[in-house]
């Protein structure tokens, strides 16, 4: 779900999502893996929380620089230990 306007605009926001996401900051239940993808609708990029079911737990609109640079990321994780 995705419900508010927030962009991911480097990739050290991203990384930092990707943290919160490792250490239960959102809370999120049955994450089993995160990706970057495109909205249907209107190609906008976004990186998705997914659960095993592949189902979209939460959502961030990515810029599209994130969105190409960033896959190594996703990829691989964070290299920040924390």
């Amino acid at each position: 779900m995705i419900n508010d306007n927030k962009v991911i605009d480097t990739l050290e926001e991203l990384e930092a999502f990707l943290l919160a996401v490792e250490s239960g900051g959102f809370g999120l239940n049955n994450v089993a893996g995160v990706a970057l993808a495109t909205n249907n609708s209107d190609g906008r990029p976004l990186v998705a929380v997914l659960d095993d079911n592949h189902q979209l737990l939460l959502g961030r609109w990515v810029t599209q620089d994130v969105f190409d640079n960033g896959k190594e990321l996703v990829r691989r994780g964070p290299n920040k230990i924390h």
